[in-house]
């Protein structure tokens, strides 16, 4: 079975609708109700108790886990300066400590299953530094430092860790942020192109594959910087 957070909409639904057509065995996790062709259980990955409790309905059900794509994640585009605490605290609980805690949940269950593969998912404005996503961008440049750290945790265990970094995607993040302002996103990308859920799933379905067994601890832009 292959885990996915951030299950009921934009990449995360993208990413399982993807895998199920691959033939994979999908659970999508999600914060809220999730309508959708593949089996999902409501978590919110900032709660560490909700994490646990999934952890403990796979263990009962005796699912082998092989896989865990962390892509929930929430953004607010706005300086730094007038960003309301608790909306830092959010993306900061959400984006890094939620995929902090499924990884160290569910690494133990990849590991019973002889090893796997671990997908999290940053964005390029870490690299690109972008104005006005500071804090979403603190956010995922932490997400980016423990992939590193952690693939060599887990070398040991046949785990292999590493980051998907995507430019501006056709989906609902994108909602409120101007067609000026993508086109000056995309413009700074070695492949100017504003790229489709269809063209990450692509990179998720190498890194789930045996054709990436020697690769681990990496960050890829999609769109590449």
């Amino acid at each position: 079975m292959i885990v996915v957070t951030g299950a009921s909409k934009g990449l995360g639904r993208a990413i399982c609708t993807r895998l199920m057509s691959n033939g994979y065995s999908v659970l999508g996790l999600a914060r809220g109700e999730c309508i959708s062709d593949f089996p999902t259980l409501k978590c919110d990955v900032s709660s560490p108790d909700d994490i646990k409790s999934v952890v403990a309905s796979l263990k009962s059900s005796g699912v082998q886990v092989k896989a865990l794509i962390n892509v929930a994640g929430i953004a607010s585009m706005n300086l730094a300066l007038t960003t309301p605490t608790k909306t830092a605290i959010g993306i900061i609980n959400t984006n890094l400590l939620g995929t902090i805690f499924c990884c160290q949940a569910f690494a133990p269950l990849i590991i019973r299953s002889g090893g796997g593969s671990i997908i999290n998912f940053s964005t390029i404005a870490v690299a690109l530094g972008l104005k006005g996503e500071s804090i979403y961008a603190a956010s995922k440049a932490g997400v980016e430092g423990f992939t590193r750290s952690f693939a060599r945790e887990m070398a040991d265990f046949s785990i292999r860790a590493n980051c998907i970094a995507p430019g501006p995607i056709n989906t609902d993040l994108l909602k409120g942020v101007s067609s000026k302002q993508i086109d000056a996103i995309v413009s700074d990308q070695i492949i100017p192109t504003q790229f489709e859920p269809t063209h990450v799933c692509d990179i998720v379905d190498l890194l789930l594959d045996d054709r990436s067994l020697s690769i681990s601890g990496q960050v890829i832009h999609v769109g590449g910087v």
